[in-house]
């Protein structure tokens, strides 16, 4: 989904390296009182001429940071399927999805590649099988070990997680409950960009790379690294125990606000929206986040002892700890703004493992304020409270007494299954009868920022309806930030407003919204723009499945070739493409594009199974069947290969083979109300037949 600065080497415009020379002679410091003051502070390497460099170049001067960083959650974030990047116990590696009857068994196998197996049983009997191959590990290990696939550059994640806590496989978070995707779910900018180093991706594409780092590095909390390394490589130096190098980001020496940016970025997971022609890539440290990316959560009174896996900053900030710590009258001028106050960086060295850093170490943050003298701010290790808590059932003894362990206790977070995560809210301990409290719904608010435009807060309520949580209270909210009072208004909005009637299944709306403004108009003027989130394409093809809904082929057709011009690597445009040119009898453009989908993701089962209707269509069932069987062994319940399978039984005369094609279709989808009826008309049939 987004906007790439991912470039290799250094390329310096003219003007810009005369720039570096003029204002940086020998071994002379730059002085903080040398930058212009603007809004924000102005750091050389947000230049757009600015490149990132690597953490190998990093290392070249920072050997030692170098060597306790790579061992570190983030360093230790994304590499290569190798057996020394897994933490897995693969002598207990079987698991099984109840739901959608598939069993899954992960191994080591030829050239020591890791391979996940997914089959299915009928007694003892295997019934259906695939071998897929694991390309990525995602994951330190210090939670979990996700998996991930890699086919032609297109990454998806693949539906085993080894839990390292327990030291159990499950499927991966997202998966369970009857929403198992198996090997299909994209692995996009947004998951990428946040759970490894930034990544050289394809434009026009969902999850397509060129490359991908192996593990988050330096600059991603630092920023692009080649200014700051031309300007060392030519001499120039700055005396940073006393001004600030603004080449290159120190998380340490911004605001309070920035600061906390830098690891929000990250650790502020929600429902993230993208401002408008923003990307997933273009936030650098030392910019406002908001300006980016605003992160909603759902507001509940009665549940502040439920939080998501990456909210450590957000549940930090509503600490009494953070907030009488956080004095800006105090900090005026300072080198390290908020050295005493209470940030992330307070408590986590980001260069040092949390697994080396001891348990002291965070008790002395801590008695940092909260020193023994006064009874409202008594020490826990003071003698009189070791007794007292040693004297409660089941308590640590005082050996093992921690702030951490009372004051921020491991608990589940809501959205990452099988772990056991600090919660960042530092207090008191909770009571059961205040987890108790019953929780009344209150909204959709933006963490990171204070008022979020109108059109923001819709696009909110529709991607938490749409990605989390199917309560059509979401829509009914965003539809009351969509204005169509005037045409510019309806313009404005009309991305937003046609998600929106999509996701109602109101066809019709989407199409009057088109008819308003004008088909043509809005593919020259609005509709027209590339970019990493494919918002104009996912607009154009929502147009275009409204227009097939209502039987208006024609103008699916056009709305699908508009957004696979904006998209051609995004197989579900392309397929639907082809399709399209099917239904209006231009086989030959079908073809085409059924072969580009294909030739893209070979797996694609819903591209194959039309496929082998196109040929069926044409005559030849014999490709029509081979191309179904290949669809099935990818999907053995894929809906629409098994009713184009059932049909070519029937039309081959193979009746009792279209009725068990037929039983399996509408025992998975028994939604399928076409299928039920053709299956009862032809049970029907065959028992007069046999009278």
């Amino acid at each position: 989904m987004l906007k790439n600065t991912l470039l290799s080497g250094i390329n310096f415009s003219f003007i810009l390296c005369a720039f570096f020379l003029s204002s940086c002679d020998g071994e002379k410091s730059r002085p903080v009182a040398d930058i212009p003051k603007k809004d924000t502070l102005v750091y050389l390497n947000h230049a757009d001429t600015a490149r990132y460099v690597g953490i190998n170049t990093c290392l070249l001067c920072h050997q030692d940071i170098y060597n306790t960083f790579i061992k570190t959650g983030m360093g230790q974030s994304f590499a290569v399927a190798t057996k020394q990047k897994s933490s897995g116990d693969f002598g207990h590696s079987l698991i099984y999805d109840e739901f959608s009857d598939f069993r899954y068994k992960a191994f080591w196998g030829i050239n020591d590649s890791l391979y996940f197996r997914e089959f299915r049983l009928q007694g003892k009997d295997t019934v259906y099988k695939r071998l897929e191959k694991c390309d990525y590990v995602i994951g330190s290990g210090h939670h979990t070990n996700s998996h991930m696939q890699n086919i032609n550059g297109y990454f998806n994640q693949m539906p085993m997680t080894f839990y390292t806590q327990k030291k159990e496989w499950h499927l991966p978070p997202g998966f369970e409950n009857g929403v198992n995707t198996r090997f299909t779910r994209k692995i996009g900018l947004e998951c990428m960009s946040c759970h490894n180093a930034l990544p050289d991706f394809v434009l026009g594409s969902e999850n397509k790379y060129k490359s991908v780092p192996e593990g988050i590095n330096c600059e991603r909390c630092h920023g692009p690294g080649s200014v700051h390394v031309q300007q060392r490589s030519t001499g120039s130096k700055v005396d940073t125990t006393k001004y600030i190098d603004y080449s290159i980001v120190n998380p340490s020496k911004l605001p309070i606000d920035l600061q906390f940016d830098v690891c929000q970025r990250c650790h502020l997971q929600g429902n993230a929206i993208l401002k408008e022609n923003k990307s997933f890539l273009d936030f650098h440290p030392g910019q406002k986040l908001s300006d980016y990316i605003s992160v909603f959560l759902p507001k509940y009174e009665g549940a502040d002892d439920e939080f998501i896996m990456a909210s450590h900053a957000d549940r930090l900030k509503m600490s009494q700890c953070f907030i009488k710590s956080f004095k800006p009258s105090e900090v005026k001028n300072k080198l390290k703004p908020y050295k005493d106050a209470l940030t992330c960086v307070t408590c986590h060295n980001p260069h040092v493992s949390v697994r080396e850093t001891g348990t002291e170490i965070f008790n002395n943050t801590c008695k940092n304020c909260h020193q023994s003298g006064g009874k409202s701010n008594l020490d826990c290790t003071d003698k009189n409270v070791i007794a007292a808590r040693n004297a409660k059932k089941g308590h640590a003894p005082a050996s093992l007494l921690n702030c951490v362990g009372c004051h921020m206790p491991k608990s589940g977070s809501i959205d990452i299954p099988h772990v056991t995560v600090h919660d960042h809210y530092i207090r008191k301990p909770v009571t059961k009868k205040e987890k108790e409290k019953i929780k009344t719904f209150l909204g959709l608010y933006a963490i990171n920022e204070k008022a979020p435009d109108s059109l923001t807060k819709a696009k909110a309520y529709i991607n938490q309806y749409e990605k989390f949580e199917l309560k059509t209270i979401y829509l009914d909210s965003a539809a009351k930030y969509l204005s169509t009072k005037s045409k510019d208004l309806t313009l404005k909005n009309f991305d937003a407003l046609v998600q929106l009637y999509f996701l109602k299944n109101d066809y019709v709306k989407v199409s009057s919204l088109v008819n308003e403004i004008g088909r043509e108009k809005l593919f020259a003027y609005r509709l027209n723009k590339k970019s990493y989130d494919n918002q104009h394409a996912w607009t154009c093809y929502r147009m275009a499945e409204s227009f097939t809904y209502l039987q208006k082929y024609n103008e699916a057709l056009m709305c699908l070739q508009e957004a696979n011009k904006l998209a051609p690597f995004v197989p579900e445009f392309t397929d639907k493409l082809a399709t399209a040119y099917a239904m209006v009898g231009n086989n030959k453009m079908a073809h085409k594009y059924f072969d580009e989908t294909l030739k893209e993701n070979p797996k694609y089962a819903a591209a194959i199974s039309n496929l082998g209707f196109l040929y069926l269509s044409e005559g030849n069932s014999v490709m029509a069947e081979q191309l179904y069987n290949k669809a099935l062994s990818l999907d053995p319940d894929n809906e629409d290969a098994l009713m184009n399978m059932a049909g070519l039984y029937n039309f081959k005369g193979d009746k009792k083979n279209a009725i068990e094609t037929l039983k399996k279709l509408v025992k998975k989808h028994p939604t399928n109300k076409r299928a039920t009826e053709i299956l009862k008309a032809m049970e029907k049939d065959k028992g007069l037949a046999v009278k």
